[in-house]
């Protein structure tokens, strides 16, 4: 099973399947703007801009759900990551990455990775084929531009 039937919707409140995503590789990001982990927002860009050509791109699903570190509007997130970070990668609707109205995005996406389990923070990151197959989970802890996530998304390129 893949990603390809879930819907999600834009900052502006559209409807969009995952499946126009199809032949592009993914880094799924839940993100915050008053987390420890936030300037991942600087190497999560420089990621997009290298890679983009290539079939890369990064969406990032804002959630309150760890610390209360998203207390903003949608206007507010999309103002906060231009300004502050120059991000021109996909942002969506905040959701709720985890607890009892988790978003059927990250039920398949924590269900699928291996390990499976929970997102236990903000910038845990999720790496999807170019068919939609979850590939690869990346902790919090692992920044953007670190080696070994730079290699798969290299590997699932190719």
């Amino acid at each position: 099973m893949t990603i390809a039937a879930i819907t999600v919707k834009t900052m502006d409140g559209q409807e969009k399947v995952l499946s126009d995503y199809t032949g592009k590789v993914l880094l799924i990001v839940n993100v915050a703007s008053y987390c420890g982990y936030t300037p991942q927002y600087a190497g999560l860009e420089r990621l997009y801009k290298r890679y983009k050509e290539a079939g890369f791109l990064v969406l990032g699903f804002p959630s309150n759900d760890f610390g209360g570190q998203e207390p903003g509007t949608n206007s507010d997130i999309a103002q906060f990551c231009q300004r502050n970070y120059g991000v021109s990668f996909d942002l969506f609707d905040k959701v709720h990455a985890t607890g009892s109205q988790q978003h059927p995005l990250y039920a398949h996406l924590t269900s699928k990775a291996i390990p499976p389990g929970e997102v236990s923070w903000n910038f845990e990151k999720f790496l999807v084929n170019k068919t939609g197959a979850v590939v690869a989970r990346y902790r919090s802890s692992v920044g953007p531009e670190s080696s070994e996530l730079i290699a798969a998304i290299e590997k699932a390129l190719v």
